[in-house]
């Protein structure tokens, strides 16, 4: 595929739907944003300007047509420290800083390494997503009257009911159209998006962070950046891993990393905050019909729109309208099989993914869940490859021990080869036939020097036979079996 091929495949495949669900994309960002400026302390213009640029940025520089990034709630929680002890400008030199960080990484190609997160733990942070995205819309309906609960419900009634007639135009936001008119049509007092907060009423400026370029500022944001950075990238690459899988397309890790790094630089230029790939936003997006970068454009460009243009009425629309759509959107994004089938999952993979689950609901924090859910998939990986080593004994004259080794000799299973191997009786002569077996680490050669000397401190001379190249190389470097003295008339090969 050209260039050019490419390029129209990735913008103008579908512009229709992308531009629809671009349109319910910009809607959705709006309360969102002004939600995620103020937990973390700032007016809601830095977050609507954040999502504005970081959206637009990453349409032309990510890895992954028809995602969403924007400002995130994930990432105005690590933020809200730094604001309060130094100011906004620090909040947008630490910005920039993550930005700059991100992009080392994607130089370095470590998003690639997405891949080796299990399963398990995929299941885990997308559930424990779709509860965050349920519970954050607990506010918004605790407490509230009887027309809010009637205004959800008509609104995930037609979320739901609409595809069953037509799939022209995507349901949410028919919904937040016709809510919309009806409760202005009506003066239903009901809590709208202008209740969130005052909108910005000029476009983003170019705005040089007023810090003093010393260390002593890089001490203070490095901290903030470093963990900005990882938690965004965390985020982003595992949303991209689950949109690949819903629209069964790929995406480049490298690049998004990279991406996300130009994107937060570009924000912390313009008076935003540092943002990541939003789940929420995502799955509306592709489930309204979007698979191109078109969508992510239109989704920052008609934001702007909103806010500068249509502010008036877009603080009349009612948040009922919007809580009906993050409800369905964290419906479709739960994992339901993963409950269902618990019982007959593997014990360790219902452990993983329960353990990320209940960490991020219980922390509000994707990074720790995530973090706990690969340590424990390593863990369970260790136990079980560690066992996979298997020491036989094999007929050998008499006064002559033979043994054949198979599987892998590494830190995990180091123990199991080590007790595996009779050390009684005075064999004259001990085989190892390692020709079934794969020496990985320097662990695993100090367990074969371990097995050699203790049968030689019994007398008998030792063989070691069959170790591949690689086994070899590895002996020869960190073995001592080999250096030091040997009994008279011992070898080893």
């Amino acid at each position: 595929m050209s260039v050019f091929q490419s390029a129209r495949a990735q913008w103008l495949a579908h512009p229709r739907k992308d531009l629809l669900a671009g349109t319910v994309v910009a809607l959705a960002l709006i309360p969102e944003a002004i939600a995620f400026s103020i937990i973390a302390g700032v007016d809601p213009a830095v977050g609507l300007y954040a999502s504005f640029v970081i959206a637009v940025t990453i349409a032309f520089v990510g890895g992954r047509p028809a995602m969403i990034s924007a400002a995130t709630g994930a990432m105005a929680l690590l933020m809200v420290t730094l604001v309060r002890d130094h100011g906004l400008e620090y909040l947008f030199a630490a910005s920039i800083l993550t930005g700059i960080f991100q992009i080392g990484v994607g130089i370095l190609r470590l998003g690639r390494y997405i891949k080796f997160v299990s399963s398990s733990v995929m299941t885990g942070f997308v559930n424990s997503l779709a509860i965050l995205i349920f519970m954050a819309q607990l506010p918004e309906l605790i407490g509230m009257g009887w027309q809010t609960y009637a205004l959800v419900a008509a609104g995930l009634a037609v979320i739901y009911g609409l595809p069953r007639l037509t799939k022209a135009v995507p349901s949410a936001l028919v919904a937040i159209v016709l809510l919309s008119g009806f409760v202005i049509w009506s003066g239903m007092d009901v809590r709208t998006v202008g209740d969130m907060g005052e909108m910005p009423t000029t476009f983003p400026m170019f705005h040089i962070p007023m810090v003093p370029l010393t260390w002593e500022t890089f001490a203070i944001i490095a901290p903030v950046a470093a963990t900005l950075a990882f938690v965004g990238l965390l985020e982003s690459l595992l949303t991209a891993n689950l949109l690949d899988d819903i629209t069964d397309t790929p995406s480049d890790k490298d690049r998004e990393t990279r991406g996300q790094g130009i994107a937060n630089i570009a924000a912390g230029f313009f008076g935003g905050m540092a943002g990541c790939a939003m789940i929420g936003q995502s799955i509306i997006n592709v489930t309204s019909g979007a698979r191109g970068r078109l969508s992510t454009l239109w989704a920052g460009l008609f934001l702007l729109f909103l806010i500068l243009v249509l502010q008036d009425w877009v603080a009349r629309i009612p948040m009922a309208a919007l809580v009906a759509v993050m409800i369905m959107v964290s419906i479709g994004t739960f994992n339901w099989n993963s409950v269902l089938k618990l019982r007959t999952m593997p014990f360790q993979s219902s452990v993983v993914m329960l353990a990320t689950t209940i960490t991020v609901v219980l922390t509000h924090d994707l990074s720790k869940g995530v973090v706990l859910g690969v340590i424990l998939s390593a863990i369970f990986f260790m136990r079980k490859v560690g066992k996979t080593v298997v020491v036989e004994e094999v007929e050998a004259p008499e006064g002559e021990l033979k043994y054949r080794v198979s599987g892998n000799l590494f830190f995990a299973s180091a123990d199991v080869f080590a007790a595996s191997f009779e050390h009684h009786g005075h064999p004259t002569v001990v085989e190892i036939d390692m020709s079934n077996a794969h020496l990985w680490d320097v662990t695993g050669v100090v367990a074969v020097d371990r097995v050699v000397f203790r049968y030689r401190r019994q007398g008998a001379r030792v063989v070691v036979s069959g170790m591949n190249e690689a086994a070899r190389t590895l002996v020869a470097k960190l073995g001592r079996h080999e250096k030091e003295h040997l009994p008279a008339g011992a070898r080893a090969h």
